[in-house]
């Protein structure tokens, strides 16, 4: 019989799966094959349990992709428990991480407020630092408008805005992978997502004259969105952008 798997190892390959691309997500993987060693299984098994998570993921399993096994009941609960409370979840994962690795990330140290104050600024960077490592594997480190793939001049934008909703600031599927450039006009309402995932430009924007204006952003009117490979955008909250934040 197998070995189940230890809250630990599940809360270590759950952050595997929200930072790892799609395509990367196999026992070959030096990533993997380094923390399968860390939490005590196979490269095969590590990879096998990320393929589980995956079959979770509606916008893994709604592209008909052959191969994803079956999840377990752990499996499932942990999911639901990531989606309940992300920024706890993200905390958790990264707390997992931290202990199993003899080389663990640099701690979040941010200088000035102490106590409950300084906890908190704590928790709000490592959810940050989530939040962005989920929407780079999602989208595969490029822009899902221009296709930009330098990470310098990338942002984790989201859709609803960070002061709005508390409960989805690390939520990726409240997200998209921008341009700086893009992100700043979709957070100033110059653009936005419609629908059938198109780019929708502020119709105010024709009058413009500016022509890096118009060959940076007005050229994308009409033109669909590359869709992530997992943690697809919310509609809810894409319907919130168009109807509270875009210029129309």
């Amino acid at each position: 019989m197998a070995t189940p798997w230890t809250r630990q190892q599940l809360l270590v390959a759950f952050s595997l799966y929200c930072r790892t691309p799609y395509g990367r997500l196999h026992h070959r993987n030096p990533e993997i094959v380094a923390f399968a060693e860390l939490i005590g299984r196979t490269p095969s098994a590590l990879a096998m349990k990320l393929s589980n998570i995956a079959s979770l993921d509606p916008a893994i399993t709604g592209t008909g992709r052959r191969g994803l096994r079956s999840a377990s009941a752990a499996d499932r609960a942990m999911w639901a428990e990531m989606q309940e409370d992300w920024e706890a979840f993200a905390i958790e994962t990264r707390r997992a991480v931290d202990a199993v690795q003899p080389n663990p990330l640099p701690p979040i140290s941010p200088a000035g407020p102490t106590g409950g104050e300084r906890l908190a600024t704590v928790h709000q960077r490592i959810g940050q630092r989530f939040f962005r490592d989920a929407l780079l594997s999602a989208y595969r480190g490029r822009c899902c408008i221009t296709g930009l793939a330098t990470p310098e001049l990338l942002n984790a934008s989201h859709i609803v805005p960070w002061r709005v909703d508390r409960a989805n600031r690390v939520n990726p599927r409240n997200g998209l992978l921008l341009s700086a450039l893009h992100d700043r006009a979709f957070d100033s309402g110059l653009i936005t997502i419609a629908e059938d995932m198109t780019v929708r430009v502020w119709s105010g924007l024709a009058g413009e004259t500016d022509h890096f204006l118009a060959e940076s952003i007005g050229v994308f009117d009409g033109r669909r969105i590359e869709p992530p490979e997992k943690f697809h955008p919310e509609r809810e909250f894409l319907d919130y952008h168009r109807r509270e934040v875009f210029r129309g």
